[in-house]
């Protein structure tokens, strides 16, 4: 009993109880503009019978999709209280138009324009009245003080009743914010944290990408072992055996020398490949190098467009190069193409690779020869995508785009 009350009269003046009436503070002014792009939504949801109102709802929830961490600032500012970022948007193929499709049909985003329309009216009601608890708390247990000075009709209960009331007020407003708090987590809950089958989907996804950074961290251990190890040693070889041959004086025996030679050269060229097959040396210096230097090499002429924020993780960026380079590939050996534009970048949480030549068209990911299946499989792996658009006659754009996120 006596920790209960102590509690309740700590309350007041405890460092938790003004973290949270900043936090109410804040929530009330940052959720206006937030409240009136809800009620754009409402609006452009009703003009959306009309074509020109489904571009509008579109960009209103991409916008309410950022609200998440519009919002999630102050929580962590205040309570140290932080949630995940909606998953991306999972697009049906490229362009804009299915974009916009799956932005329409994002659960995510109407979910985060649901907290928009209800957080205002939560936060407006806890800071109107919650001032009005601090106000009249702090006017009520002062009264005896200040009533001298502007003598008026007693209040009900006389002076120290309404300082009593005033104290009851002061003890009262700590736990009606916390009532607040409480509510707008558990509106989070609802509509802007993942649900618990999007949180197990979640946890293993973070639990297969740890497992994908491990393999490719193990793949990278290989290739520097194979290249420091028997790579080494068999150059080491290769020369050796260049001194024998020189200095053998049968025929027969510099015959086999010879042979012994040119098979330590073939082993050590199909060790430089695939050692080049786990991890491209090219990528040392960053992807966009890399993909510069790809074009570069490229029988076809390549105008190259990279725009990347910062690097992708290990295992996106050799899928990305590895695609760049078997697209260009098959560019040279299949499509008659005269040119080729090669353009990478970053949109949201995705990157994307896009190749488009002026070639034969045709291309399928089924075809024999062009390695598009596997490019499939790859980015599929990786929880992304390729598409391929390519018309008989041309032009042919394929387009990869992975997670970087």
């Amino acid at each position: 009993m006596t920790s209960v009350a102590g509690t309740v009269l700590r309350a007041p003046l405890a460092a938790r109880t003004w973290r949270e009436v900043g936090y109410t503070i804040t929530g009330t002014v940052l959720a206006v503009p937030t409240f009136a792009l809800a009620l754009l939504g409402l609006v452009f949801s009703a003009l959306s019978l009309l074509t020109v109102g489904l571009p509008l709802l579109t960009a209103v929830l991409v916008l309410a999709r950022l609200t998440v961490r519009y919002f999630r600032g102050p929580a962590r500012l205040f309570l140290g209280w932080t949630w995940p970022n909606p998953p991306p948007v999972r697009r049906r193929g490229p362009g804009p138009l299915r974009w916009a499709g799956a932005v329409l049909t994002d659960a995510s985003a109407w979910k985060a324009l649901a907290y928009c329309f209800a957080r205002l009216p939560l936060m407006a009601a806890a800071a109107y009245l919650g001032g009005a608890l601090v106000a009249g708390g702090l006017i009520g247990i002062t009264y005896p003080v200040w009533m001298q000075r502007f003598p008026q009709d007693p209040p009900w209960g006389g002076p120290w009743g309404l300082a009593a009331q005033g104290l009851a007020a002061l003890l009262v407003f700590p736990w009606y914010f916390r009532l607040i708090v409480w509510l707008d987590r558990r509106l989070v809950g609802a509509l802007l944290e993942p649900g618990p089958e999007r949180a197990r989907i979640a946890a293993l996804e973070a639990s297969r990408a740890a497992l994908r950074a491990d393999a490719a961290a193990l793949l990278r251990r290989v290739e520097r072992d194979l290249h420091d190890g028997p790579q080494a040693r068999l150059v080491a070889l290769g020369v050796t055996l260049s001194r024998i041959e020189r200095r053998a004086g049968e025929p027969e025996l510099r015959t086999m020398v010879a042979q012994a030679r040119g098979a330590v050269v073939e082993a050590l060229s199909e060790l430089r490949d695939i050692v080049r097959g786990i991890h491209p040396p090219a990528l040392d210096a960053g992807l966009s190098t890399a993909i510069e230097t790809l074009a570069a090499r490229s029988a076809v002429p390549v105008v190259v467009h990279v725009d990347l924020p910062r690097r992708p993780p290990p295992e996106t960026e050799s899928a990305l190069y590895f695609s760049a380079a078997e697209l260009l590939t098959n560019v040279a050996k299949h499509a008659a193409a005269s040119r080729v534009r090669l353009d990478l970048r970053a949109l949201g949480g995705m990157l994307r690779l896009t190749v488009t030549d002026d070639g034969d068209g045709g291309a399928r990911p089924g075809g024999k020869g062009t390695g598009l299946a596997g490019l499939v499989r790859r980015a599929e792996s990786l929880d992304g995508a390729l598409w391929v658009d390519s018309p008989s006659g041309g032009p042919t754009t394929i387009t990869v785009e992975l997670p970087c996120e």
